[in-house]
């Protein structure tokens, strides 16, 4: 049943005991840390291997074999072979092909644990999900289309070099800087929840995540209030614990830049609400952190931070919390907080963003098309618009005779 997931809504139920949440497997030892090319495990052509640490105890996991231009190159040989004409998955029809990717996904399903947790690394993976081999590999600069989810900068390097090389289709998802507008006849407490869900999902490290909230000027106060409150109820802790809801974020590097971006928004003028500080020594937990009184120009309000900040910001008329909203370079998701179905089409229609959530956040499905506006990427992963990005269409016309 539901429960034995520890979902809330079988806890509660009269004269049945609730199941205890399930306790994940402990991985003693890391099976492979060699790179995967081919159905094999290769050492590095060039000898070097990089630590990988836990960042929520700062204690070394392992060292990591490092890919270098050699083993690129084998890998993206061996993806060539296989989608040759004539090779074995070329000749192989759609229907054995999906029962090798649905073996796949029940082998990742069933090992989602050891994934999650970095104990098969994958190297400079460049998620190539083309339908001809089913190969992740790692870089593909010669395929015929690569997803590539990544910051602008590497985005913009990728299309350059498929510019300069075979004008090979490129589809491009490079984060942003998403604004929720919550205007004052909403689902208050239902608006505080979901912008703080959109804001510390995975501890910020998310593309999608709600880091710029406008929210109306008359209920901007009981908002600050409510938030300040609800993110009282997170729990920090081991991302190994089930009761955890907020764990460390990805690298000593990151974790850097997060703290500075705190820094400057303290330093330029925003009021921290909450958090704001290191949690631990020799770890990289961030607590969650609330801003309000952020102003548009600030650091906070106009940087991707990637991690667990939430910036507030005051509106007066609905025009002006749209033209704030799209004064972004990005334009990946946004989302609106109203009972007016009215309003909600209407600036909805107006966010120059490829998602908008209405009364809700990060509400990703498999058919929904998902993707980005301006320097938040081209192109759609997901639904029949992701199936376009990977297929070809040919015309053949024939002339046909008067005798046929």
């Amino acid at each position: 049943t539901m429960a034995q997931n520890g979902t809330t809504e079988n806890r509660g139920t009269k004269g049945i005991a609730a199941l205890p949440l399930p306790q994940p497997v402990k991985v003693q030892e890391v099976r492979h840390t060699k790179i995967f090319i081919d159905n094999e495990w290769h050492t590095s052509s060039s000898g070097r291997t990089f630590p990988t640490f836990n960042p929520a105890t700062g204690h070394k996991i392992c060292d990591v074999e490092e890919a270098d231009k050699e083993d690129v190159d084998r890998a993206v040989k061996a993806a060539k072979a296989a989608e040759q004409r004539g090779s074995p998955w070329r000749r192989m029809d759609a229907s054995s092909r999906g029962r090798l990717l649905h073996k796949l996904a029940d082998l990742m399903e069933r090992d989602r644990l050891l994934l999650a947790v970095g104990f098969f690394p994958l190297l400079y993976c460049s998620a190539n999900t083309t339908f001809h081999p089913p190969f992740i590999h790692l870089v593909s600069r010669k395929n015929q289309k690569d997803s590539i989810p990544s910051c602008v900068q590497v985005g913009q390097l990728i299309k350059e070099a498929s510019a300069k090389s075979n004008l090979k289709r490129v589809t491009l998802e490079l984060g942003g800087k998403n604004p929720c507008i919550v205007f004052a006849d909403c689902d208050l407490q239902l608006a505080v929840e979901e912008t703080q869900k959109g804001a510390f999902y995975n501890q910020g490290q998310c593309c999608t995540a709600a880091s710029r909230v406008f929210v109306e000027e008359s209920i901007y106060e009981e908002f600050v209030h409510r938030s300040v409150e609800n993110v009282k109820k997170i729990v920090i802790g081991d991302p190994m614990d089930p009761q955890t809801s907020h764990g460390p974020q990805i690298s000593q590097q990151h974790f850097d830049k997060i703290m500075d971006l705190i820094e400057s928004g303290k330093e330029e003028g925003a009021r921290l609400e909450y958090g704001g500080a290191a949690v631990g020594e020799n770890r990289l937990f961030i607590q969650p952190t609330i801003f309000s009184g952020v102003k548009d120009q600030m650091r906070i309000a106009k940087e991707e931070i990637f991690g667990p900040v939430q910036c507030i910001f005051s509106f007066k008329r609905q025009q002006e919390a749209i033209e704030r909203a799209n004064r972004s370079q990005y334009g990946l998701v946004s989302a609106i907080f109203t009972r007016s179905m009215d309003r909600a089409l209407s600036v909805s229609a107006a966010l120059e963003t490829g998602t908008v959530w209405i009364n809700c956040y990060n509400a990703l499905h498999a058919q929904t098309p998902f993707g980005g506006y301006k320097m938040s990427g081209n192109g759609r992963e997901l639904g029949e618009y992701a199936l376009a990005e990977y297929s070809e269409v040919k015309a053949v016309t024939i002339k046909l005779s008067e005798t046929l």
